[in-house]
């Protein structure tokens, strides 16, 4: 069965150049995909990355800050750009979009993540479009200590929010075709994992370090949404966001990027 509802993540280097600019290209392609998708009976939720390195660009800097209270102005005035792009473009294609932040105490709240549940659930039905980020201006523990992020730069965010959502299927947009046996920077001969049905140590030692310097996130952070969705009940897929057509070829089943599998859950 195709999947319907869908989760998908888009990273900072998807969404801006390796200038720091924004990637309009990419801003404007994803959201025609996605509106598409939508038209074709698929509900979308799309997570987005990216508010500090459009803030840092907004404001002329030279580079990321270093002071938290600067990642933080960055990151409102990145956001607040970030949404006005994303409506302007969806608006074109007669799509409603809506804004969700989320920080930690909301997925580990009981409360909370009922009320979420609502949300999503109510926006879906009304045909309307969730974008979500990690609430980067108020979450100081995150921000600060990027390298133990709860959400890992929103690959284990969208993980969370598929969960949340009983979503089919989650799509990771990055700067890489998907997992490799080693690193394909370094050694040419690397071989590409179209698919992963267990997160052995092998595959786990296959991450390398942290992405590149407009975000935090790299393949250890996507393992872990991979850990998320497969416990989960659903398939994840990590794949190259600089080809937003192969959305198309991975929801009908076609092996792009590295589909991680859901873990066949016994019967009783």
């Amino acid at each position: 069965m195709k999947p319907k509802r869908i989760v998908v993540k888009v990273g900072t280097s998807t969404l801006t150049h390796n200038s720091g600019k924004i990637n309009l290209y990419n801003f404007e392609h994803l959201v025609r995909t996605l509106s598409d998708l939508q038209g074709r009976g698929n509900e979308i939720i799309l997570v987005s990355s990216g508010a500090i390195a459009v803030g840092v660009a907004a404001m002329g800097l030279n580079e990321r800050p270093s002071k938290l209270r600067l990642k933080q102005a960055t990151a409102a005035i990145g956001q607040c750009r970030i949404m006005h792009i994303y409506d302007k473009i969806f608006s074109e294609y007669n799509r409603k979009v809506a804004q969700i932040l989320l920080n930690q105490d909301d997925v580990n709240n009981e409360n909370r993540v009922e009320n979420l549940k609502g949300t999503f659930s109510a926006l879906l039905d009304m045909g309307v479009i969730p974008i979500v980020n990690e609430n980067d201006s108020v979450s100081a523990a995150e921000i600060e200590a990027e390298d133990s992020k709860i959400f890992g730069d929103n690959d284990s965010l969208s993980a969370i929010v598929a969960k949340l959502c009983d979503a089919d299927l989650l799509i990771l947009l990055s700067d890489i075709d998907g997992l490799y046996d080693s690193d394909p920077k370094i050694n040419e001969n690397a071989k590409l994992l179209s698919r992963v049905d267990k997160l052995t140590q092998k595959i786990i030692n296959m991450a390398g370090s942290a992405g590149t310097w407009r975000g935090t996130g790299g393949m250890m952070t996507k393992l872990s949404a991979a850990k998320i969705a497969m416990e989960s009940g659903f398939d994840m897929v990590i794949t190259n966001g600089n080809n937003m057509d192969n959305l198309y070829k991975i929801i009908e089943g076609e092996d792009i990027g590295t589909r991680f599998t859901a873990y066949k859950k016994e019967c009783d």
